[in-house]
């Protein structure tokens, strides 16, 4: 399966200026794609429940993430497993952990944007500039790359500017968002500190997941060096999903037993929610493996302004259309700006690689 899939990344015909194949790119912005959409969906079943503190929750879904990259590693014929790729999973796992607090506390169609902003800055970065001991990226016109960065940044920057209500207004024929039967410590700060306080752990989840990819790009790096512990590592990106996805569930469950212990064993599980917890998890993982992909056949430099920019539109999407999050003509306005940014700023990235 590896093989037949490094066939088609390595094709030569069609090619582009840059020897990147015509077939290859279309692999790689259909990745992206599917991690746009399964990236900016995957929070929506839970906003039907109440996920209390979100930390079973969170749990529950890198269970599911971490099946998918399982059925991955069956299909690959199970590459060899790298500790060290289980760094970007507790990366990535522990940017979790502040999801759910919030969209509890600015909403998803703000929380997501901020978010992402700092994923982006990160990922984008560390692979152009070759931080943290990886190998610095190329792409055929840098310019294009550059400006699409910055336009997908600046449309995150616009996204803040958006006025949500995460707790919106509903008629009585519809279902609650996100129940208030059992009420959490996000439920009792002020306004004034829940926006804080939610954009403040926006930032830092942001830069977690930004520099989840760091440490398997650093041992593809170090594939051709003799004298690194890394010498001859896969350079296909999907062989690590597995290690990745297992530092992730290994995490994860450390921080929920450790809330265990602080709850004196009474942790705050709430059945209803473990379907949409899972479905969750299944959209994440089906997401991180076409972002693996993605990687693989475009650069980081070009999936990331990319991935990290389009799940916010499609998050702000739900926000306006389904959840009634943000309203008003002045919003609408602010938020029409931002998402024109981030299609201007998409467009630009992918033809910089073209």
């Amino acid at each position: 399966m590896e093989s037949s899939i490094l066939l088609v990344g390595n094709g030569t015909s069609n090619g582009t200026s840059n020897g990147t194949s015509a077939v290859e790119l279309a692999y790689g912005f259909v990745s992206c794609a599917v991690v746009v959409v399964f990236f900016g969906s995957s929070l929506l079943p839970m906003k039907k429940f109440d996920t209390g503190d979100g930390m079973f929750y969170q749990w529950v879904d890198c269970v599911a993430t971490w099946i998918v990259s399982l059925v991955v590693n069956l299909i690959l014929n199970s590459p060899k497993f790298l500790p060290l790729a289980m760094l970007g999973g507790v990366f990535w796992s522990t940017g979790n952990v502040f999801l759910v607090p919030i969209v509890k506390t600015v909403g998803l169609g703000l929380g997501f944007p901020v978010l992402n902003s700092f994923n982006l800055l990160v990922g984008w970065a560390s692979s152009r500039f070759g931080w943290f001991g990886i190998k610095a990226e190329i792409v055929a016109d840098p310019v294009l790359n550059y400006c699409g960065a910055g336009l997908c940044l600046l449309s995150t920057i616009v996204f803040f500017f958006v006025k949500s209500d995460a707790q919106s207004v509903r008629t009585e024929h519809e279902p609650p968002l996100i129940l208030d039967v059992h009420s959490s410590w996000v439920d009792k700060l002020r306004p004034t500190t829940k926006r804080v306080l939610g954009f403040g752990m926006a930032v830092v989840s942001g830069v977690l997941h930004g520099a989840c990819f760091i440490p398997m790009l650093y041992m593809k790096g170090q594939a051709d060096n003799p004298d690194s512990l890394y010498y001859g590592a896969s350079q296909f990106d999907l062989d690590y999903v597995f290690s990745q996805c297992s530092g992730l569930l290994l995490c994860s469950t450390v921080y929920f037993l450790i809330y265990c212990a602080v709850m004196k064993n009474k942790p705050r599980l709430f059945p209803k929610a473990i379907l949409p917890a899972f479905a969750s998890g299944v959209m994440d993982g089906i997401a991180s493996c076409c972002w693996f992909l993605a990687n693989e056949y475009l650069s980081a430099v070009v999936s990331f302004p990319i991935i990290t920019t389009g799940p916010s539109v499609v998050a702000a999407l739900w926000a306006v259309l389904l959840f009634k999050e943000v309203k008003g003509l002045q919003n609408l306005l602010v938020l029409g700006l931002a998402f024109c940014l981030a299609i201007a700023g998409t467009l630009l990235t992918a033809f910089s690689e073209v």
